[in-house]
């Protein structure tokens, strides 16, 4: 059995920070693996642990810089990794769903997987629609928003617990190959060993351009652009308090005096 699990560098944003453009300037972002996509990591890695034969791939659309995050998944468990970029990609102005899906897609068709897990969301754009997207576009079934996953490889079926609105649950079962995307809590993301981080520099890390791929530079076309980026005004004041908690509550108690809220 094989298992992709598509994979994503996200940029975290400092508390300050400024603008250049319409983004943010390079050196107020650190990159890390994205969260959501950490857990589905881990729910392919339990899946090889438990059962023989299974094979995990991530596959990534990123550039270069984007490696050293996505061997963290290798050292984690993960058996070999694929990353799609070439000069096209880096190039255009705004990579949206339907070209991430179709770059992905094309890995699927590659690859051959058995079980597509993908996190709910990123933590830059937060769509949550990529995985669905990919369903759509390689024709496998697809469950989103899956919080708890048995697994029946020879009978071909994924019990699933899916996180509806209200707090609802639905358990259903969808026949593979199928597209799952994996919500937060649904286990618990192992830290890469030393060992794992060692082992992991000498798993295989393909690099697939477009023409790799058989795909050409009209799937990154998109018509959405980000026009502009700025700061929202602020809607309120926050007033912080310094110095012991003798001191905080006093300054607290005049606050509430001052604004009527406590009598005097």
């Amino acid at each position: 059995m094989k298992i992709l699990v598509t994979v994503k560098e996200v940029a975290e944003v400092e508390d300050e920070f400024e603008i250049s453009g319409d983004d943010i300037a390079e050196q107020y972002l650190e990159y890390d693996l994205n969260e959501w996509d950490d857990y589905a990591v881990e729910e392919a890695v339990q899946i090889s642990e438990e059962n023989d034969d299974v094979e995990v791939v991530t596959a990534t659309i990123g550039p270069e810089r984007s490696e050293e995050t996505i061997r963290m998944a290798l050292a984690k468990g993960a058996d070999r990794a694929v990353r799609v970029w070439d000069d096209s990609i880096e190039s255009a102005e705004y990579l949206d769903t339907d070209s991430k899906a179709d770059l992905l897609a094309a890995v699927v068709e590659e690859e051959e997987p058995d079980l597509v897990l993908s996190g709910v969301q990123s933590g830059d754009e937060a769509n949550g629609a990529t995985g669905v997207a990919l369903a759509e576009k390689i024709g496998y079934e697809w469950g989103a928003v899956v919080n708890d996953l048995e697994l029946d490889i020879d009978g071909g079926v994924a019990s699933v617990h899916r996180e509806l609105e209200g707090g609802v649950e639905e358990l259903t079962d969808i026949e593979t190959p199928a597209v799952l995307t994996i919500q937060s809590g649904i286990n618990e993301p192992r830290y890469a060993s030393l060992r794992g981080i060692r082992q992991a520099q000498q798993k295989p890390l393909d690099v697939q351009t477009l023409e790799d791929l058989g795909l050409d530079a009209d799937v990154v076309e998109s018509p959405l652009a980000q026009t502009s980026m700025y700061e929202p005004e602020s809607e309120g004041d926050a007033t912080i308090w310094s110095g012991d908690p003798e001191e905080e509550a006093a300054q607290l108690a005049e606050f509430l005096r001052d604004k009527g809220v406590v009598d005097a």
